[in-house]
């Protein structure tokens, strides 16, 4: 048998997996090799962790690695139902807390190594994490798609760590007792992308597709509903699509920097943020609360027929 401790938590309700022993070697090298050979050579760990019997769609795992970069407190590999995530803006802020718990990390800035590059984590004494992410930018401007039984969608394509498909014009409501509506309906923007050859730079698959609409909540400036890659809906509001909506509004004129944005879930909870210039490039930073909610180590045993997950 083989056993993988693990630390669970939720960032705005959105929940994170930790691997703090127990986990794939993947040797050395980037974090984006290490990425890869997860794929290729360990896919059935990432299987094993957040998959049913032991997971479910919604859960985002992440495996902390040595960091290449010797200035990074930690490097963190993520992935979910499907596969691998270049970013997670809510895990990152998952990681954190973990850290945090375990006592590894102390208030204060910290940069965590991931496969798309190095962010810097704040640990506020409050207990809050902001994250300041990646570079951000609009790849395309209103891209408008014909959706077989839904009707016509206009979008951004941007990148916040992850593709995203960011629409603005739509006619559904933006209410956790719509979800499986809205899952239908951005499941099939999602394909409809595919078959349509509409992607990210150089080629890349557009795998978040994300809807706004008016807030409900007191001081929330918009609210979202963010499908993932896996078909599970984000309970967050999504720190890697907070980014690209920021970064968004920022080249649109309607968000200068250092002006707070609020970006409310499609299950109430919220994420604060604003942008930074940093060399002629958009950085987003955005603030949120995670939560330790269980230890546990999970069992791996060969003679059940379940043992890597039902995938």
């Amino acid at each position: 048998m083989q056993r993988i401790r693990v630390i669970d938590s939720h960032t705005e309700g959105e929940p994170t997996r930790v691997i703090i022993e127990g986990g794939p070697d993947l040797g050395g090298g980037s974090l984006a090799e290490r990425r890869t050979r997860l794929q290729q050579q360990f896919d059935r760990y990432r299987s094993a962790v957040v998959n049913e019997p032991r997971g479910s769609d919604v859960f985002v795992g992440a495996l902390l690695v040595p960091p290449d970069d010797p200035s990074c407190a930690a490097g963190v590999i993520f992935f979910n139902n499907v596969g691998t995530l270049g970013m997670c803006g809510h895990g990152t802020i998952g990681v954190v807390a973990t850290l945090a718990y375990l006592g590894r990390l102390k208030t204060g800035q910290h940069r965590i190594e991931t496969p798309v590059g190095a962010v810097t984590a704040e640990l506020h004494e409050s207990g809050d994490v902001s994250v300041h992410n990646v570079s951000s930018y609009r790849l395309a401007k209103d891209v408008a798609v014909d959706v077989d039984g839904y009707g016509r969608f206009s979008g951004d394509v941007a990148w916040g760590g992850n593709w995203f498909f960011l629409v603005n014009q739509h006619q559904e409501t933006l209410e956790l007792s719509n979800v499986e509506r809205l899952t239908e309906v951005t499941w099939a923007i999602r394909q409809t992308l595919e078959a349509k050859g509409i992607t990210g730079r150089d080629g890349a698959v557009i795998d978040h597709v994300e809807l706004f609409g008016p807030p409900t909540r007191a001081g929330a400036d918009s609210k979202n509903f963010v499908l993932c890659p896996g078909k599970a809906y984000d309970r967050s509001p999504c720190g890697t699509g907070t980014s690209a909506k920021m970064a968004c509004l920022y080249e649109d004129g309607k968000l200068p920097e250092g002006t707070l944005w609020r970006q409310e879930s499609i299950v109430g909870s919220m994420f604060e943020g604003h942008v930074n210039i940093v060399d002629k490039t958009i950085q987003p930073v955005i603030r949120g609360s995670a939560y330790v909610n269980a230890e546990a180590t999970l069992i791996l045993d060969e003679r059940d027929p379940y043992c890597w997950g039902i995938r």
